[in-house]
């Protein structure tokens, strides 16, 4: 309007353009262009000048954006094929989109050294309004293939209050209308892929304009590799040594079973420090740190059973009240608290009398010690030279794929 011209003429102490006095002249910026004659296509354009942080504890990524709307004001139209840039101060005397970015958490207009706006209009009316901001958006993560995961954001742009019937959003060229991605250059991730998309925001008081920007962050997984995964393999190999340390050295043995899985639990805490602690999310480094303690800590139990045989110390007991028998011990060797040996209480349990079913449950416990018995346990360490090799070799080759080609 005239008498806003006029404050910022008098307030500034220097004139306006003459082409612009005379727009400005009678010119109302409470109302919209092409007012009750349809509504104002405004066309948009993004320069993502960096994406500064992406939180996984947040879920949102922060991002430094050139923003630019075109729309076509027939009120500014003025003679000749020239245009006209404007101080970006002269934005409270125009018209300009109510656009913001409804998934942002904080933003703010940068301002040194003056505010970071432009404008400048065509001779045809058309409205050239840029501006450069920096936004903390929401992005809604799925961290279960972490850290090989695929993350897709978005970046959302709508119109406060004015809806479908008062303004229309496009991008001006497409996908084309977005640029700076193939070139951003992250700490911890890649640009796969973008693509843009025009659609419609419901709400209650009605539909809104939505132009949304896709795009899809691949997670560098060497980081990873080097700082949890190579440490945690080697902690298993590692405590494949006392395989071959003598049985007799038990301090020995026991000294690094304790070391491996205390290093392991200390791996699996540092893991864990970056990420949102949510139950809802089991994770793959979770998986696979799980997987390496659980041999570790198989290790230990091996080792400890060896030192059980060792040191005559485990005993089981049978069925039968009162009879103690010595791991350790041959058949023959093995005498019960009552003074008879184990022939004389096998051929007792088979005379007939009222313990019949006793004697059946007690003949199926001792087939299933049997089992698990082992005649030589320094036999245990030549197993497991192989065993625990090849058992982890083919978790791993079936963890590598599952994650990353499933």
């Amino acid at each position: 309007m005239l008498p806003e011209s006029h404050h910022w003429e008098d307030s500034n102490g220097s004139q306006l353009h003459p082409t612009i006095q005379k727009l400005m002249k009678g010119y109302n910026r409470y109302m919209r262009p092409n007012f009750n004659e349809g509504p104002v296509e405004i066309g948009m354009s993004l320069d993502i000048a960096s994406i500064d942080a992406i939180s996984e504890i947040n879920m949102d990524y922060t991002a430094t954006i050139f923003l630019r709307q075109r729309w076509r004001d027939s009120r500014l139209v003025f003679p000749g094929n020239e245009s006209v840039s404007v101080d970006g101060r002269l934005v409270s005397l125009l018209w300009i989109p109510d656009t913001f970015i409804p998934d942002s958490k904080r933003s703010f207009l940068h301002d040194v050294t003056v505010e970071n706006r432009l404008i400048r209009i065509f001779s045809n009316g058309t409205v050239l309004y840029a501006l450069r901001i920096t936004a903390t958006i929401a992005c809604n993560m799925d961290l279960t293939k972490y850290p090989m995961d695929r993350q897709v954001c978005t970046l959302q742009l709508e119109s406060w209050g004015y809806n479908l019937e008062d303004v229309i959003f496009y991008w001006t060229r497409g996908n084309d209308s977005v640029k700076g991605l193939d070139t951003l250059r992250l700490a911890q991730y890649s640009v796969e892929s973008y693509y843009t998309s025009v659609s419609e925001a419901v709400y209650e008081t009605g539909l809104y304009p939505k132009l949304v920007l896709h795009f899809a962050l691949r997670r560098n997984v060497l980081f990873f590799i080097l700082e949890t995964y190579a440490p945690s393999t080697l902690l298993v190999v590692l405590s494949w040594v006392s395989f071959w340390i003598s049985q007799s050295s038990v301090p020995a043995r026991t000294c690094i079973g304790v070391t491996t899985v205390l290093t392991m639990t200390t791996l699996m805490m540092g893991a864990r420090t970056s990420l949102p602690n949510a139950n809802c999310f089991i994770k793959a480094i979770d998986v696979y740190l799980g997987i390496c303690f659980t041999f570790i800590f198989n290790f230990l139990c091996v080792s400890n059973e060896i030192k059980c045989y060792l040191s005559q110390a485990c005993v089981y007991v049978y069925i039968q009240p009162n009879q103690v028998l010595e791991l350790g011990s041959t058949q023959k060797d093995l005498v019960d608290q009552s003074g008879m040996s184990v022939s004389e209480a096998e051929a007792t349990e088979k005379k007939p009398g009222k313990g019949c079913g006793l004697t059946s449950v007690k003949n199926a416990v001792r087939r299933a010690v049997s089992v698990f018995s082992v005649e030589n346990p320094h036999n245990i360490d030549r197993h497991a030279r192989t065993v625990f090799p090849l058992t982890f070799l083919a978790v791993n080759v079936f963890y590598w794929l599952y994650y990353l080609f499933i």
